[in-house]
């Protein structure tokens, strides 16, 4: 009976004790918290959800949450673009604070790959990537300078030394001898009308060059040269504002000298050939010796031309957010003066971008980048200072440079660093250029079929450039009486793009499938213009007055007017799908209509196709612990160079004086002929 007591006495604990454990389980409450990173600002827009459910929501502008309806023993899920995603336990707490790490690996991994972003590891073409803190360890204002032998494939040459000058950039070499080798630059989206010199290194988050084929392809008639693909900094959704400021400061100096005869080894080898002479039977083996030359002299011509240079940069920034939006306004100065006299380039830039969310679906923003830049002096070839014999001294008896120097068959004016620095109002050389390369954009969601949306991008880019030259009476020539030269050129490109395009987005278990379609337009004007004159009256006009030459002193050449004008239409869809993150697969078709092209020609179609698989992810590689990224690659596309003169497909006349006896008239010919199948 006793047993029987007791055995009762258990069955009714362990009914009460699964009872209590049943209550405890199924009570659900409130639950309060706070996210912050790792310096204690709180983070906007972080998603919390409930593990194993579809209960969630955000963060607010405070990094603050409530969730209701919370199981005690619940797990929330907490997640965050660019950081460590967190699990965190309630255990029956009803108040959490949680701090989240940036990942930078998984910054990193984002790939812009043209009309959208992708996973790196779920890319199937050639993309190489360089990120911010990469491009700011080199001090420079020159972005191609920053770049220079860090890109797999990609070569940068130095076209000129000239300070603001633009590197030539190849992607996997050169590929056309008639057309433009210059690979395509987008910037924000948008393709770029301006050179890469007219951005400021400091306002790139990110840059992705597109190399092969099936991923240039998208871009069709103008991606045979590669894809440059530039995004500047963007606010964060939720960050109070953050002020910012970048500078640095350099000297710079002739690291290396041209190695060139000094005046007793140039006098001796002289003496040398003159032996050489005599023993043949003529001449005498004193060396001959020109008007200013004279033994003992050891003139340094490349001391008197180079001087010390300097580079020097300021970059402010303020970034920050609201609960829905974000903005980021930017002002950079650069200023780089040359070693040689005269050559100097500054830029100012300004930046802003603008996003804003509009409800749940709706979401608009603004993006514009802005430069004006000076570009003074002209590009001064070495040669003839280098050619200078070091045997003559440049200076007068008073102390004064002499006009010209004479050697044994030559004369030269006497280029050096004070003659450059002291010619005053009879030299000019100044460039002033000036661009806008703004765009819009508007992004739907489209209400009842998640990972669909439409969004339109308007780009507005204009660029400018004005550059006038002089050189007054007998300047750089060994005539006193040469006549002075001015001229005057100015030239116009504005353009605008308008892109539609449709994206579907989603994951269906491990399957994950991206679409993406376009429609976009886009036209180019470029007008230019260059007037030149003779014999102007006064160092005082320098080029600003052309018109005070006589009038048969003033040129109006008509192969230095243009004129030009050109349009594309294009049509693209891409496919991409992977499964598991293991195997990608991409299909992609553009068709690009250019009127640079002949009638009947105008339209091609761009095909591309690739694949890839993630061999690490492999089960048979959990054991390779040397190996963290293994992907082989498969890929084939088809793309083109539209990149010729617009009216390539007409025939060209040309203008050119001819004399019939005393009279002289003007002529046409046909400088260029019909070409009807261009395409």
């Amino acid at each position: 009976m006793k047993r029987k007591t007791m055995n009762l006495f258990k069955g009714i604990c362990i009914v009460l004790l699964s009872t209590f454990s049943l209550l405890v389980s199924a009570q659900t409450g409130t639950v309060r918290g706070t996210v912050v990173d790792t310096d204690g600002e709180p983070l906007i827009g972080v998603t919390v959800q409930v593990q194993g459910t579809t209960t969630g929501t955000v963060t607010d502008i405070d990094g603050n949450f409530t969730l209701s309806d919370v199981p005690a023993n619940a797990t929330l899920e907490i997640s965050y673009v660019g950081m460590h995603s967190q699990t965190v336990a309630l255990e029956g707490r009803s108040t959490i604070q949680v701090t989240m790490v940036e990942d930078t690996e998984q910054l990193d991994e984002i790939v812009v790959v043209g009309y959208g972003t992708m996973r790196r590891e779920a890319v199937t073409g050639s993309v190489s990537s360089i990120q911010a803190d990469d491009i700011r360890q080199i001090a420079t204002g020159n972005l191609t300078s920053a770049l220079q032998g860090r890109l797999p494939g990609v070569q940068m040459q130095q076209s000129s030394s000239k300070p603001g000058a633009d590197m030539q950039i190849r992607i996997r070499g050169t590929r056309s001898l008639n057309a433009d080798n210059n690979p395509l630059i987008v910037l924000d989206g948008i393709p770029f009308a301006g050179t890469i010199s007219d951005i400021n290194p400091n306002d790139i988050r990110s840059i992705d060059v597109l190399k092969d084929a099936s991923s240039t392809a998208i871009y069709g008639s103008r991606g045979a040269n590669g894809v440059i693909m530039i995004t500047t900094f963007k606010g964060v959704a939720g960050q109070k504002a953050t002020v910012s400021y970048n500078a640095f400061y350099g000297a710079k100096t002739l690291y290396n000298r041209y190695p060139m005869m000094t005046g007793d080894e140039l006098y001796q080898m002289r003496h040398v050939a003159g032996i050489y002479i005599e023993d043949l039977g003529g001449g005498n083996s004193r060396p001959t010796m020109g008007a200013d030359e004279a033994e003992g002299v050891n003139t340094d011509w490349q001391d008197l031309m180079f001087d010390n240079g300097m580079v020097m940069s300021h970059d402010v920034g303020v970034s920050g957010g609201t609960a829905t939006g974000s903005y980021n306004f930017g002002a950079g100065y650069y200023q780089d003066t040359s070693l040689l006299p005269g050559q100097e380039y500054r830029r100012i830039n300004l930046r802003a971008n603008i996003d804003q969310a509009v409800g749940d679906y709706f979401r608009f923003g603004l993006t514009t980048n802005n430069n004006y830049n000076t570009n003074d002096g002209q590009n001064i070839g070495m040669y003839s200072t280098l050619a200078t014999s070091p045997l003559i001294n440049p200076y007068n008896e008073d102390g004064s440079l002499k006009r010209t120097v004479k050697s044994i068959d030559d004369e030269t004016w006497t280029m050096t660093r004070e003659r450059m620095e002291g010619l005053g109002d009879s030299y000019a050389d100044n460039q002033r250029g000036y661009g806008s390369y703004n765009s819009l954009y508007a992004d739907v969601k489209i209400p009842g079929v998640e990972g669909l949306s439409y969004r339109i991008n308007l780009g507005l880019n204009l660029r400018g450039m004005n550059r006038g030259t002089y050189q007054g009476t007998g300047i750089f020539s060994n005539a006193r009486d040469a006549a002075s030269t001015g001229s005057l050129e100015k030239s116009l490109t504005y353009q605008w793009v308008a892109e539609n395009i449709v994206t579907y987005d989603k994951y269906f278990d491990k399957h994950h499938i991206n679409f993406t379609g376009l429609y976009s337009e886009e036209q180019t004007h470029y007008d230019r213009s260059l007037v030149s004159a003779l014999k102007i009256p006064s160092d005082h006009f320098q080029y600003w007055n052309l018109g005070q030459a006589a009038k048969a002193d003033v040129t109006v050449n008509p192969n230095d007017q243009r004129f030009e004008e050109s349009g594309l239409k294009s049509w693209m869809g891409r496919i991409m799908y992977d499964y598991d993150n293991k195997y990608m697969f991409s299909l992609a078709m553009r068709s690009d209509g250019s009127s640079r092209l002949s009638p009947g020609y105008k339209w091609h179609t761009y095909p591309a196709v690739s694949a890839g698989w993630n061999l690490h992810k492999e089960a048979f590689m959990e054991d390779v612990d040397w190996v963290n990224n293994l992907k082989v690659r498969l890929g084939w596309g088809q793309t083109s160079n539209q990149s010729v003169d617009p009216y390539a497909t007409l025939g060209l006349l040309s203008v050119r004086p001819y004399n019939f006896g005393t009279a002289t008239t003007i002529g046409a010919y046909v400088s260029s002929v019909p070409n009807a199948g261009l395409g």
